[in-house]
């Protein structure tokens, strides 16, 4: 039986100003959203936990209160001998979801990273911070099916509570993992924009994706995905997140969430 899934927007924390005014238009054009989760970018200097912090304080939802936040905890930069570096600003800004995800190398002479596995963090987190209910990632392109399946029982034997996947561009092969996937994970599908050549190169190479022979690099394309991978949410009674990539929030999700 089909049913109305929780979803989720990706916004980037560029800035908590831009963080604070992209809430503000989820908030009065995309009534559906129940979540925020943000990424980790080093790039920005805002981090996702701190990120976490502006979404609290903006309470711009209709009934004055904030959006839940998943912010993204890369591993790589979990140091195995001191402290988890993010655990009192998680407790500040009052989060009580997060993803870990391994998180790129990083050059070191510009951010120094640790040769840590997800797996370690996942069950630092759940000893540490037992109270927060704790995803890892799974991505449908990067190995064969077995092998990520295997990667994603690791995970999952160390405490994670649930799955948050790579964006998926085939609804099919999306249905094909909510067959294989357990009955009793809580899985938040992915979905993004892919509409330059240079973005569809980038996801070729550097993630493996397999593009369907009816892709698009149209915004028509992608909204219609998004449609599919909801109802496709619904029916397995799972969440779905959507990703706007290089084009804006409402550009993509207005009218569909």
């Amino acid at each position: 039986m089909s049913h109305q899934p929780s979803i989720s927007v990706e916004l980037v924390p560029r800035s908590a100003e831009s963080l604070a005014s992209e809430l503000d238009e989820v908030a009065s054009r995309l009534p559906s959203v129940s979540h925020i989760n943000v990424p980790d970018l080093l790039k920005f200097e805002l981090r996702s936990w701190q990120a976490a912090g502006v979404v609290r304080e903006a309470k711009v939802r209709r009934d004055g209160t904030a959006y839940p936040t998943i912010p993204h905890i890369r591993a790589a930069d979990v140091d195995p001998d001191a402290p988890l570096p993010m655990a009192e600003a998680l407790e500040a800004a009052g989060v009580e979801e997060v993803l870990i995800v391994s998180g790129d190398i990083a050059d070191y002479f510009t951010h120094h990273t640790y040769p840590v596995d997800a797996v370690d963090v996942i069950r630092r987190f759940k000893a540490e911070l037992p109270h927060l209910k704790v995803y890892c990632a799974l991505d449908p392109y990067r190995d064969g099916i077995a092998k990520e399946m295997r990667y994603l029982e690791r995970k999952l034997s160390a405490g994670a509570d649930g799955v948050f996947t790579q964006p998926f561009f085939d609804i099919h092969f999306l249905r094909t993992w909510a067959s294989i996937l357990p009955e009793d994970v809580p899985v938040w599908w992915g979905a993004t924009t892919v509409t330059s050549k240079a973005s569809l190169g980038y996801w070729r190479r550097r993630n493996l994706v397999a593009f369907p022979r009816d892709f698009e690099l149209t915004l028509e394309w992608q909204r219609s995905f998004a449609r599919q991978a909801i109802d496709a949410a619904g029916e397995h009674g799972h969440h779905v997140y959507l990703m706007p990539v290089r084009t804006s929030v409402m550009d993509y999700l207005d009218g569909i969430v």
